[in-house]
Order: C-alpha cells, then sequence, then structure tokens
C-alpha cells in the first residue's frame, strides 16, 4: 500500500553550485526535508512545534494520490493523540478495522484481532493518506518556523567537504537552492535523494505483485478490509466509502502473462474469488483502469551521510502485508525528531545523531520485514497454489501466542512515544 510512483533520476551531488542553472534564490533552514508523505510530513510538524525552522519540500502540488497507505495503525492513534490530534483525525470520514482474517471457501482466518489489545485505539483506522497529510500540513501552519513549498522538485544535493549542505529543486518559474544545516530524505520508495547519496538498499524477494483498482461499493456491504483467498488467487478490499479500493495479488512475475491473456481474464479471476463483484467488474474497461505496483522489501545497510538523513520508504520499503509502511514512516519521524531535536537547535548536528536515529529504528524495520515475510510465505505463497490449504502457522496457534500478529501489527517491537 505504500507509493509506487518513480522518479526521474539526475546527476549525483554536485561539489559547487550548479554553474549550468540560473538560480532564482537562496533560502537558509535549519532543516530541509524533501518528501511531504507521512515521515516528511509527521517531522516537519515535530520540529516546527519545538521552535527549529524547517522547510518541507514536495513534488507534486497537492498531496492526493491513487492507491497509497491508507490504514492509520493504533501506534500512529497514540502518537497522534500526543499531538493532540486524535479527536479530529477521527472526525473525518473513516472507517474502522478490528480484526485483519482472510476467508477461504473452507473457513475464515483471522490472522489479528486488534480487539483485544490494551489500547484506547484497538482498531486499524482506515482513511485516505491525503486525509491524513493535509491534517498534519494544516497543523504545521500554525507555527512560524514551517514553511511548506509544494511543486518543489528536487534535483540535486548540494554537497561541500564532503557533507550535505542541502539542495536545489526546480519550480516555480526556475531554480532555487536550499541551505540547511540537515537535509532528511523522505522521498519515498524510488528516492532520489538515496540515489543522489549513492546510499544502495539490501533487496529481498517477495513472492507477489500487486494490481490495484476501485470497483463501485454498494451501501449495505461490510466496512472495513476484507481479504479473500480462491482458487489460487488473493484479494484485499478496502472501503473507500461509495468504492471498494481493490489489491488483486498476483505471483512475483506474472503481470505480463496476466496482460497478455486480456482484461476479461483479470475480471474472471476477481468473480472467482469475490463472486458478488460479479454485476460490477465490467467498469475494468482496459488496462488503464489498473495501477501495477511491483512489490519490494529493502532497507538501507546505512541511512546517513554528513548532513544527509534518510527515513521512511527511502531508508527501507516495507511489503504492504498488514499495511505498516505509514505507520512505521511515522514511527520513524518520531524518533528523529527526539533525537535530533537538541542538536537542531544548538546547530550541531554530528554524525553520531543521525546514527542514533538508525539504531533505534533499524532493529523494528528489520523485525516487521522478517514477519511480513514470514506471512507471505506461509499465507500467500500457500495461497497462489490451489492444492493447499490455508492455515495460521501452529505456532501463531497457541493461546499464550495468540495476540501476538496483534500487537507486532499495530505497534512492532515496542511503542514509540513523542518526547518533545
Amino acid at each position: 500500500m505504500s507509493e509506487f510512483f518513480g522518479t526521474v533520476t539526475q546527476p549525483n551531488a554536485t561539489e559547487a553550485p550548479a554553474t549550468e542553472h540560473e538560480i532564482l534564490d537562496v533560502q537558509q533552514t535549519d532543516c530541509c526535508i524533501v518528501g511531504g508523505g507521512p515521515a516528511g510530513a509527521v517531522l516537519a510538524l515535530l520540529l516546527a512545534r519545538q521552535g527549529i525552522p524547517v522547510m518541507l519540500l514536495e513534488a507534486h502540488k497537492d498531496f492526493n494520490r491513487d492507491f497509497r497507505g491508507d490504514t492509520v495503525h493504533p501506534s500512529t492513534m497514540e502518537i497522534m493523540e500526543q499531538l493532540g490530534l486524535a479527536s479530529s483525525l477521527l472526525e473525518l470520514r473513516h472507517s474502522k478495522l478490528y480484526q485483519l482474517t482472510f476467508q477461504t471457501p473452507e473457513q475464515t482466518v483471522t490472522i489479528a484481532d486488534f480487539k483485544r489489545l490494551k489500547t484506547r485505539f484497538p482498531y486499524i483506522v482506515v482513511l485516505p493518506q491525503v486525509k491524513f497529510l493535509e491534517l498534519i500540513a494544516e497543523e504545521a501552519k500554525r507555527y512560524p518556523n514551517f514553511q511548506l513549498v509544494m511543486g518543489a522538485n528536487v534535483q540535486e544535493l548540494i554537497e561541500e567537504d564532503g557533507a550535505i549542505k542541502g539542495v536545489r529543486y526546480r519550480g516555480h518559474g526556475g531554480w532555487h537552492e536550499v541551505r540547511a544545516s540537515l537535509t532528511v530524505g523522505a522521498d519515498g520508495r524510488h528516492s532520489h535523494l538515496r540515489e543522489q547519496a549513492g546510499l544502495k538498499p539490501i533487496e529481498t524477494s517477495p513472492p507477489m505483485d500487486v494490481l490495484w483498482f476501485r470497483l463501485p461499493r454498494h451501501p449495505e456491504e461490510p466496512e472495513g478490509i476484507q481479504g479473500r483467498i480462491s482458487s489460487g488467487h488473493i484479494m484485499a478490499m478496502l472501503n473507500r466509502n461509495e468504492e471498494w479500493q481493490i489489491a488483486y495479488i498476483i505471483p512475483k512475475g506474472g503481470y505480463q502473462q496476466l496482460r497478455a491473456a486480456g482484461i476479461a481474464v483479470l475480471r474472471q479471476g476477481i468473480v472467482e474469488v469475490v463472486p458478488e463483484l460479479s454485476d460490477r467488474v465490467e467498469h475494468l474497461q482496459d488496462w488503464s483502469d489498473v495501477a501495477f505496483l511491483s512489490v519490494e522489501s529493502n532497507r538501507l545497510p546505512c541511512w546517513y551521510r554528513p548532513g544527509l538523513l534518510l527515513i521512511g520508504d527511502a531508508a527501507h520499503v516495507m511489503s504492504p502485508v498488514g499495511g505498516v509502511g505509514i505507520n512505521y514512516a511515522v514511527q520513524d519521524a518520531v524518533v528523529a525528531a527526539n533525537v535530533l531535536s537538541s542538536p537542531l537547535k544548538a546547530g550541531n548536528v554530528q554524525l553520531s545523531d543521525l546514527a542514533a536515529v538508525q539504531r533505534q529504528r533499524e532493529l523494528p524495520t528489520r523485525f516487521i520485514q522478517a514477519f511480513q515475510s514470514f506471512i507471505q510465505q506461509q499465507i500467500f505463497a500457500r495461497a497462489f497454489n490451489s492444492q493447499q490449504t490455508i492455515k495460521l502457522p501452529i505456532l501463531l496457534r497457541l493461546p499464550i501466542l495468540r495476540d501476538l500478529p496483534a500487537r507486532i501489527l499495530a505497534f512492532g517491537l515496542w511503542r514509540v512515544r513523542v518526547q518533545n
């Protein structure tokens, strides 16, 4: 459920001002954050609350994207409560998911039951990510030291004496330069800053890809998220009020073969998994109605360079399993703010400070990626084989461990709290 739109590749960071560009202006800030997704937006808000000058650069002209993560887990709701924003978020149009289940022809498999969690928010909130981001941005705008620049297409890192000193972006009539004590790359799974900095992630091999599309939803149909497995096919359906946002999960590398077979074959597969959609699959007229997500899962061995920190999908791309991506991005932002606020106020961010952010977040990231891989192999890989019965692994069916998946998906290894 992560953002999957790519960015144009550009040359590596330069040692001096780009003489081939006419720079319209040079701005100064303490922290320049590139990418207005959950990680970048929440970090900008947290730093602004501390009185730290922060500039948030977003390449698009609004926050509205198709098929981004829409699941706000209990961990993020608790953080929103600490920021005084939980009530405002819950006033937005949303639905609540209390269990994560998959329905097969033989049984219903409950992967996680959030109702048993000890929290004020024993559920996943499902709402469009654009609404979440707009809420965060509006709150940040209350602080005079916060600046949001939409339509800022960051092209280059500024590197001097081996350290990153800011960025150059194109937009608003030309080239602009932002000088900063710290630059944070929160620009998603195809991070341009990661490439510019020469940081390469360790890749894993999820067994699946995802086709995203929307179909009409009838008012009487269930809310929340539905998972279905049948005849070697897997689907997840997210309630988007008048529409179902649907993930049709296919074996890795199977997209071109399915596309060559034709859109009618996809419609037939949908009906085989969810027969009640037979009255509306004709809304899928051609492949332009379908978005393809190549599922990735990776992490950087090192999240930083002098003057530069990467967080969120830029540091670790999550599989869509469990919808944890947005929540781990928010936790990265909270830890980064907790660690870096004092050094930023002192104007002296050290490499050890950036390393401390990664040190606190690396183990939870590696753990959840291992958990996702476990679910992918035990549930999804088996589901692609229509001859195999889907069951929770014996270990997770033990009464003493039955709440473990819900706790892992809700909070990760441990809760993260706003300290400042």
